[in-house]
């Protein structure tokens, strides 16, 4: 068979297409039916072209899958599309080609093309993790903004099947979404603004399952304009449908159209089309067939319920706010950092990232605690079995996790403190040994021999010179230790046990996600801020049984998610 350049199809008369087209629009269109599944690539050893006949086949194949006018040229409808935005999956896997006739009914074609809109591998499991692991700089949009985009778009799916979706803060998830830009390492480097905007890999990849690239460099938008940058939730939906299993369709209404088509509408409230809902329960059941089923759940969680129609609990006026409050306690628990203020705590992933917005009730995650507690003097987690103290006033308690241990509270003399409590208290990875701090003293407690010991309290501490009396010290993962005091808080450098020449920083800017501090820093006892820096790394190793954060993407939102959610419609966040 005669092997011809596109160039010279191109130029071959035709009624169809006026004009020719230039010799690098042609090579331009050969590459993008390579690229998405519908040429096979050309062979590398004997540079063989491709066919007339095949190219011929092949545009005819895209304009179906496409929905234009079939004419088997690069016509100005072929050439516009080939510049749209899209997912960079191909539209014609390999070994699966397209079923597809020119004379085939729509709504026949759409049918037989149901069968093949899964890649023929599904998740065995129904309780499915994710994590966002990179953010873009320089966004638009705010990472928490982005984080709750991300979690609507997988509720999206969760609410046609019988699929549980819930965050962790751990490196190991099942479905991990990055913002990558350029070559990134997995064999589909991204283009810029534009051209290929995202792309996910099948639940059956080997290496990859389920995770999600987005372009950094694209403008992520959130009710923008039609024409104006990319709605970040509309392409999410889109690419955990590729997470789930499902390929490319050649309907325009489904959200698993290849190409790129603008907002979809509130995230509240968008639902599956019938044909998408359809695909994704071939492959998982319907959830209305498992609706007694209960989503698993970390036994760190607090249960979850539904708000009223009202919305009660989203009156903010007793709720403290994270950035402009001082804090009352601090801790990390198995690599998570917690803040505490009043009768309410926000809680941070091992990825240093707030699970919400909105804090939540101490008493009602930690079951035990008095529900009329108000404040929490400090929290720690035990090195020797890795149970969780909380100290508030003249008592503490013992946790399990978050379940109270029988015989508690019990007087903090216990420990040989005074019996009106304490300021502050940590757990130094560096010698194993408990510190607790009150007006300016400081004691030493010895987990493992259960006695205070000699020589305590004393004022001075390694560290120094701390702020007196602090409001609480944290030590992170490689036993480097903060102090908090007000809104500001202090780093100690690991070997001269000095503060760092950078500090005091502001806590609400650097760990609470806190854009501007509205209010000047609280007078500090060393030298003024001279900087903001990143946020402190305090990660921890993953613990045996990892832990999801918060809130899941069950049918049934939490408050948390509500209330970002709310802020967001109302352009807050």
């Amino acid at each position: 068979m005669a092997l011809l350049l596109l160039p010279l199809l191109l130029a071959l008369p035709t009624r169809a297409r006026p004009v020719p087209t230039p010799a690098d629009e042609s090579g331009e269109l050969v590459d993008w039916l390579m690229q998405y599944g519908y040429l096979p690539p050309t062979d590398p050893v004997t540079g063989q072209l491709q066919t007339w006949e095949a190219v011929t086949s092949a545009i005819l194949t895209m304009q179906r899958f496409a929905g234009i006018a079939e004419t088997g040229i690069p016509d100005d409808a072929t050439l516009a599309l080939i510049q749209m935005p899209r997912c960079s999956l191909p539209d014609i896997l390999p070994n699966r080609p397209a079923k597809l006739s020119a004379g085939q009914h729509a709504k026949r074609q759409q049918r037989k093309s149901r069968g093949r809109r899964s890649a023929g591998l599904a998740w065995t499991k129904r309780n499915i993790s994710w994590r966002v692991k990179t953010y873009p700089r320089g966004a638009r949009l705010s990472r928490e903004t982005m984080r709750v985009l991300i979690y609507y778009a997988l509720r999206v799916w969760g609410e046609a099947a019988p699929l549980t979706f819930h965050e962790v803060g751990g490196h190991s998830a099942d479905i991990s979404v990055e913002f990558l830009q350029r070559e990134h390492g997995d064999g589909s480097p991204f283009d810029g603004p534009g051209g290929m905007v995202a792309h996910a890999f099948f639940p059956g990849d080997p290496q990859r399952a389920g995770n999600v690239h987005f372009d950094s460099e694209e403008d992520w938008t959130f009710r923008a304009p039609d024409d104006y940058g990319m709605d970040l939730f509309a392409v999410a939906v889109h690419e955990f449908g590729h997470s789930l299993g499902l390929t490319h369709s050649p309907s325009k209404r489904s959200i698993m159209r290849p190409y790129y088509q603008g907002p979809v509408g509130d995230p509240l409230q968008y639902q599956l089309l019938a044909d998408d809902r359809l695909d994704i329960q071939r492959l998982y059941g319907s959830r209305a067939l498992h609706s007694t089923e209960r989503p698993e759940v970390s036994s760190l969680l607090p249960a979850l319920s539904a708000l009223p129609r009202n919305f009660p609990a989203l009156r903010s006026g007793d709720l403290p706010d994270r950035c402009s409050s001082s804090i009352d306690a601090v801790t990390q628990i198995r690599g998570e950092t917690f803040f505490f203020k009043g009768s309410y705590f926000w809680r941070l992933t091992q990825g240093q990232h707030l699970t919400s917005l909105r804090p939540a009730l101490i008493a009602g995650f930690w079951r035990g605690l008095p529900s009329h507690l108000d404040k929490v003097d400090a929290v720690y987690e035990r090195p020797t079995d890795y149970r969780i103290l909380f100290f508030s006033g003249p008592l503490y308690w013992v946790f399990k996790d978050n379940s109270v241990e029988e015989g508690y509270p019990r007087p903090v003399t216990d420990f040989g403190l005074p019996r009106t409590g304490v300021d502050g208290a940590f757990s130094w990875s560096h010698d194993q040994k408990t510190y607790f701090f009150k007006d300016g003293l400081h004691w030493r407690y010895d987990e493992a021999a259960g006695h205070m010991d000699k020589g305590f309290p004393t004022q001075d501490t390694p560290w120094g010179p701390m702020p007196s009396p602090v409001d609480d010290v944290l030590s992170g993962n490689n036993g480097e230790v903060y102090a908090f005091k007000g809104r500001q808080y202090w780093k100690f450098d690991q070997r001269s046990l000095k503060p760092e020449g950078s500090y005091p920083r502001s806590i609400a800017k650097d760990w609470l996600d806190c854009a501007e501090e509205p209010y000047p820093p609280l007078s500090a006892p060393t030298s003024p801020m001279t900087g903001a820096g990143s946020r402190p790394d305090v990660q921890a190793p993953l613990p045996e049984a990892e832990h999801c954060v918060c809130y899941s993407t069950s049918i049934c939102a939490g408050p948390g998610w509500t209330l970002i959610i709310l802020l967001l419609l109302q352009g807050l966040v």
